[in-house]
C-alpha cells in the first residue's frame, strides 16, 4: 500500500468518525428543541418604537438621504481609486485600514489577493458609513439613538466577510488542505455546543477540560471558616511569617463567581494579598436556585457583608477591617458603607472598589438592554423558575464585545474546525452564575435605570434611606481604561460623591484584565492624579502614566491603613474552626 492509499484510508475514517458524531448530536439536539420549543415574544428587544420614529424622521428628510447617499459614494470612490492605482502596480494608500485592535484581519492573507483586500475595505467602510449615520441620527431620543447604534454594530459585525467560508481566505486555505473535513469538525463542534446549551447556542471559548476548581484553578490555600445559604467565607492561609494586624475583606460580585482573583498563582491577585502580608478574607456567593428567588439586595448586606464582619472579627480577634468590592459587590460595599455610617458602624476603615459603579448614568452599553420593557419581559421570563439563568447573562455581556467573545470563536470553531485554546480567563467566564429574581429586577431598575443609588435617600436598606456622600473612611477607586461593562467615566463619578479621602486610579485594559494585571506580566500600564476635577477627562490630561501593574500602588495605599506586623494566622486559630478547605463547595455549584 503507497502512502497516498494511505493517506486516502485516514482521510476517509476521519471524514466517517465526523459523520458519526455528526447524525448522534443532530437526533439529540432535535429532541432538545422539541422540548424548548416556545412561542416567539414581540419586540422583546424594543427596539420597534424607535425604528419607527428613526424611519419617519428620515422619510421627512430627504436631503439627508441624498446626503448619506453621497458620502456613501465618495467612500467607495476612494476604493476605486485605490483599486485602480494597485491593478496597474502602483503603491497607494488603502481607503479604510481596520483597527489594531480588530483581530478579524489580521492573518496577511486579506492583503495578498486584491478580491479579499477589497471585500475587507468594502466591508469596513460600509459598517462604518452605517454607524456614522445613526450617531447622526435626529428626531429619536439620545437613549433610543444609543439602542439603535448598539444593535446596529451587531449586525455590521455579523456580516463581515470574515464571518464566512467563501469571503475569509484563512478559512479557504485551511479547507483546501483539509478536503473540508474542518468544516465537518466545525459542524460537529457547533452541534456539540448547541446540545451543551439544550438548544441555546453556548460557544466554547476553552476547552473546559483542561481546566478543574480547586485544582488548576483556585488554587490558593485557605480555609472555610464560615458559611450560611448565601455564602461561604474563605480565609487563606499566610504565606509569610508575619501578617498586617487588620484583616482585609474581599466582597466580590455574584454575577461572576468569587475565583477571578484567585485564577493560576501567576495572576492570583488573592495570593498577591496574602503575599504582601495580609489576612485575606474572600466571600464566596452560593449560585442561587428556585429556593433563593425572593433575597434582596439588603440580604446580600446582611448575609454577605455583615455576617462576615462577624465572622472575622471571631477569627481574627479582631474588629476593625479593610475592605475590597469588585463590580456589583463595590456597589453593595458603597450602599453597606452608608448603612453602617448611619448607625454608628465603624468596623470598615477602608474601601477599594474595582470597576464599580454607583451613579450609573453613564454606565455603557449594558443600558440598552434595561428599560421597561426589557424588564418586564425579564420579570416574565424568571417568573416560572425564580431566578436569570447564567447563560443568558453571558449572551448579554457577550454581546457588549461580539467581535472578540462571539465572532473570533465562531470563525476559530466552526469554520477552521480548531479547539479552542486553554484560557483559564475564558474558563472562569464560561463558568455560569444564576441570579435571584427579586435582587436582579430591584438592581436593574433602581440602579441602572431610575439611578436612585446616587440621590440622597434614593434607596432605602432596612427602612434606613442611603446616603453615600456620608462615607467618610479612605477610599481608592480603580477602574480600567477599556472596560465596556462599568466605563471609566461612569466609575470616576464616585469620586465626587464620597467625602472622605479618595484615590482615583485608572489602569490600562478592560474589565477583567484591567484588574487582573499581576506586576510579572509587565502589561497594560495605569495612570495617576491626586487631583479630582468633576470632568474624567481633565483628570486624564493632568494624570501621570506608570509602566506595569498598578498592585504596588494599591499595596502601598493599603499597608499605610492596615496596623503593625503580628505573627500571621492561620484559619481555625480563632474561634471558628475550619469547615473545610478552599475553594470550597459553593464556587463548585
Amino acid at each position: 500500500m503507497n502512502e497516498l492509499q494511505k493517506t486516502t484510508q485516514a482521510e476517509l475514517a476521519e471524514l466517517s468518525t465526523e459523520i458519526t458524531r455528526i447524525s448522534r448530536l443532530s437526533g439529540e439536539l432535535v429532541l432538545k428543541l422539541t422540548q424548548r420549543l416556545e412561542l416567539p415574544t414581540v419586540d422583546p428587544l424594543n427596539l420597534r418604537r424607535p425604528l419607527i420614529q428613526a424611519t419617519w424622521s428620515t422619510i421627512r428628510n430627504p436631503t439627508r438621504i441624498i446626503g448619506a447617499q453621497w458620502e456613501l459614494t465618495k467612500r467607495y470612490l476612494g476604493l476605486l481609486k485605490y483599486l485602480g492605482f494597485r491593478a496597474i502596480g502602483r503603491e497607494t494608500s488603502k481607503a479604510v485600514t481596520a483597527a489594531r485592535a480588530d483581530r478579524r484581519f489580521k492573518s496577511e492573507a486579506w492583503d495578498e489577493k486584491l478580491i479579499f483586500d477589497l471585500l475587507k475595505q468594502a466591508y469596513l467602510l460600509s459598517a462604518d458609513w452605517m454607524l456614522d449615520n445613526v450617531a447622526k441620527m435626529q428626531g429619536v431620543s439620545s437613549e433610543d439613538r444609543h439602542r439603535i447604534h448598539f444593535y446596529t454594530r451587531q449586525f455590521a459585525d455579523a456580516l463581515s466577510p470574515s464571518n464566512f467560508i467563501l469571503t475569509n481566505p484563512e478559512v479557504l486555505e485551511t479547507t483546501r488542505k483539509e478536503k473540508g473535513v474542518n468544516l465537518l469538525r466545525g459542524f460537529r463542534r457547533l452541534l456539540e455546543d448547541l446540545n451543551r446549551g439544550d438548544g441555546q447556542l453556548l460557544i466554547s471559548m476553552t476547552d473546559y477540560e483542561a481546566f478543574e476548581v480547586g485544582k488548576n484553578v483556585a488554587t490558593t490555600p485557605g480555609s472555610v471558616v464560615y458559611q450560611n445559604e448565601m455564602m461561604q467565607l474563605i480565609q487563606y492561609a499566610p504565606s509569610t511569617k508575619t501578617a498586617y494586624t487588620r484583616p482585609l475583606l474581599i466582597v466580590p460580585p455574584w454575577i461572576n463567581k468569587f475565583y477571578i482573583l484567585d485564577l493560576q498563582p501567576k495572576n492570583s491577585f488573592i495570593k498577591y494579598a496574602v503575599d504582601r502580608g495580609y489576612t485575606v478574607f474572600v466571600i464566596s456567593w452560593v449560585n442561587p436556585d428556585e429556593k433563593l428567588r425572593y433575597k434582596r439586595f439588603e440580604d446580600y448586606a446582611h448575609e454577605g457583608i455583615f455576617e462576615a464582619l462577624d465572622a472575622i472579627e471571631k477569627a481574627t480577634g479582631q474588629r476593625e477591617v479593610n475592605s475590597i468590592g469588585y463590580c456589583i459587590g463595590g456597589t453593595l460595599l458603597a450602599a453597606t458603607l452608608s448603612l453602617m455610617k448611619s448607625r454608628g458602624d465603624d468596623r470598615i476603615q477602608s474601601a477599594t472598589f474595582f470597576t464599580a459603579q454607583v451613579d450609573f448614568s453613564e454606565a455603557g452599553d449594558l443600558k440598552v438592554f434595561i428599560d421597561e420593557p426589557q424588564l418586564k419581559f425579564l420579570e416574565k421570563k424568571m417568573k416560572s423558575q425564580g431566578y436569570l439563568d447564567g447563560e443568558s447573562m453571558a449572551m448579554t455581556f457577550n454581546m457588549l464585545r461580539s467581535n472578540d467573545l462571539i465572532w473570533t470563536f465562531v470563525v476559530n470553531n466552526y469554520l477552521l474546525g480548531k479547539k479552542p485554546a486553554n484560557f483559564d480567563l475564558l474558563y472562569w467566564n464560561s463558568d455560569y452564575t444564576r441570579l435571584p429574581e427579586t435582587m436582579h429586577l430591584y438592581y436593574l431598575r433602581t440602579m441602572y435605570l431610575e439611578n436612585r443609588l446616587v440621590e440622597r435617600g434614593g434607596i432605602q436598606m432596612d427602612g434606613v434611606p442611603i446616603d453615600l456622600r456620608t462615607v467618610n473612611i479612605p477610599v481608592y477607586i480603580q477602574s480600567s481604561r477599556d472596560d465596556h461593562i462599568a466605563p471609566y467615566p461612569s466609575v470616576y463619578k464616585a469620586t465626587q460623591i464620597y467625602s472622605g479621602p479618595t484615590t482615583f486610579m485608572l489602569a490600562g485594559s478592560g474589565h477583567i484584565a484591567g484588574v487582573i494585571n499581576p506586576p510579572a506580566a509587565k502589561k497594560y500600564g495605569y495612570w495617576t492624579n491626586d487631583a479630582l476635577p468633576p470632568d474624567p477627562e481633565d483628570w486624564i490630561a493632568g494624570a501621570e502614566q506608570h509602566q506595569g501593574s498598578w498592585w504596588p500602588h494599591w499595596d502601598n495605599w493599603l499597608k499605610a491603613k492596615s496596623g503593625k506586623r503580628i505573627p500571621a494566622r492561620e484559619p481555625g486559630d480563632g474561634e471558628l474552626p475550619v469547615i473545610e478547605a478552599a475553594p470550597g463547595s459553593y464556587v463548585k455549584g
